[in-house]
């Protein structure tokens, strides 16, 4: 289907193709409603099919579950898709519909339970459009190589699909590999890795094989499709120019950043332990990184090419697609919620690293400034290296600019308080605790390095809060 262009005809155009053509022109003007539904509208994939579909001058509706800001060329419609008389209104007057709509969102609670929320709403929206009468719909799922030992999320991109084609609507299927784009949750995820981390340490499946594809790409086939009769009731596979590993991928952002990357692969890290890591790597939420996690461990390859021939258009490869997602983020950041800040992510930055590394040279002092005969026994020289070697690697995760780095620095900035207040109890009149009291010298030297911890803990606090808003913006902070 394409919008219709057809203008009443000049000089040569005889009276029965005048006749055509105005009759045409008034179907046209007279058809209920857009001809093009699209969900989730606002979306990684929808918001840039909805401005692609509207500039080429088809009739579109959004679909939301949140009210939408009208635009020239599109009309709104707020739905969720667990209401079916919602969907019913949404649908009215729709020719063909894309289905966008997944639940991978919330916390832990709800990632349990996302295959059985997304099969209802399948269910519901195919109930819906065959009460409206909609002609086709147009499905994007996820690529995986063959059908066995899929993840819980993968599984239910493929039940999805098939609950949409149970009806009697003709469904086409998009399963597309990992999508490179501005605001995709799995490129986020590995590009996050590399901008924090120098030296990785990456479960087995960084080894999987993925065939990645640039958004822009994906939006070209889904509007393509719309046109291209021959792809109702079909499942194609779509991919970029290029076949890669995950690992392949990070060290081409790696390259693409101008920094060198190491990464040594532990088999035995699970995936629940990996979800956890990047959650507290990059701003992706432990209960999204686990799914996502989960499908990485299959090939995600091309392996029926036959959309090609009926679309044939130039897919961009891995580094020109990284390239055009960069220049996305940077000229249209996402919108987050503007807030005063006393002190900037930078300034607070600095501030710890300086605190970290005061109190750590303060933590010297104790070896020739306190002469306590305590501070020689073994237990406190362990405790001692224990502590520098917490010290260096929370120091590594900060320069990196991880919410891990602010955590464990947080951790052993009020642990470290604490301690030199304990040693320093004396002081309000009371025992001392730790070891034998202190002198004068070591007594200041326990002030100072409570203030300096106190100061740490705090910029810590404010880098922890800071670093998610900031980091969406798509560069290294």
């Amino acid at each position: 289907m394409s919008p219709e262009s057809d203008r009443p005809g000049g000089r040569g155009a005889s009276s029965a193709d005048f006749l055509n053509m105005m009759s045409r022109y008034i179907c046209a003007l007279d058809s209920a409603g857009p001809r093009v539904l699209v969900t989730g509208s606002t979306g990684f994939i929808g918001s840039r099919l909805l401005r692609r579909l509207a500039a080429s001058g088809y009739r579109v509706r959004a679909m939301s579950r949140r009210p939408l800001p009208g635009a020239q060329g599109v009309e709104t419609a707020q739905a969720d898709a667990f209401d079916r008389g919602q969907l019913r209104a949404a649908l009215a007057g729709v020719d063909t519909a894309y289905y966008l709509i997944h639940s991978m969102e919330g916390g832990a609670r709800n990632w349990k339970s996302f295959a059985e929320r997304e099969a209802a709403q399948a269910r519901n929206f195919l109930a819906a459009a065959s009460g409206a009468g909609v002609r086709r719909i147009i499905y994007l799922g996820g690529l995986v190589c063959g059908e066995g030992g899929l993840s819980p999320h993968m599984r239910s991109r493929r039940e999805v699909g098939r609950v949409l084609a149970s009806g009697g609507i003709p469904v086409t299927e998009l399963r597309a590999s990992l999508i490179i784009g501005a605001g995709g949750s799995s490129y986020a995820m590995l590009r996050y890795l590399v901008e924090r981390l120098r030296i990785m340490v990456c479960p087995s499946w960084v080894g999987s094989r993925t065939q990645p594809i640039s958004a822009a790409d994906v939006v070209e086939y889904l509007a393509a499709c719309l046109g291209r009769p021959e792809t109702e009731g079909r499942v194609f596979e779509i991919g970029g120019a290029d076949v890669v590993t995950y690992e392949g991928l990070m060290r081409e952002y790696a390259s693409w950043l101008g920094r060198s990357l190491r990464i040594m692969r532990i088999p035995f890290l699970t995936t629940r332990l990996s979800s956890y890591w990047v959650d507290l790597i990059t701003p992706v939420k432990a209960s999204l990184a686990r799914p996502l996690v989960d499908s990485l461990v299959h090939d995600s390859v091309v392996t029926d090419r036959s959309i090609e021939a009926i679309i044939p258009i130039r897919r961009m490869g891995v580094r020109e697609s990284i390239e055009a997602a960069a220049v996305e983020m940077e000229e249209s950041p996402p919108d987050r919620p503007s807030r005063r800040e006393r002190t900037g992510f930078a300034a607070n930055q600095k501030i710890l690293i300086c605190a970290m590394a005061a109190y750590a040279a303060c933590g010297t002092t104790y070896y020739w400034l306190d002469f306590r005969p305590d501070v020689r026994q073994w237990w406190w020289l362990l405790a001692s290296a224990l502590w520098y070697m917490s010290v260096g690697a929370s120091a590594l995760f900060v320069y990196n600019r991880t919410r891990l780095g602010y955590l464990a620095a947080g951790i052993l900035s009020w642990v470290t308080l604490s301690f030199w207040s304990l040693d320093s109890i004396h002081l309000g009149g009371a025992q001392p605790i730790i070891a034998q009291a202190p002198d004068a010298a070591t007594s200041a030297r326990n002030v100072a390095g409570i203030a300096l911890a106190a100061v740490a803990a705090a910029a810590s606090h404010n880098l922890f809060h800071k670093v998610i808003a900031y980091q969406y913006r798509g560069r290294p902070i």
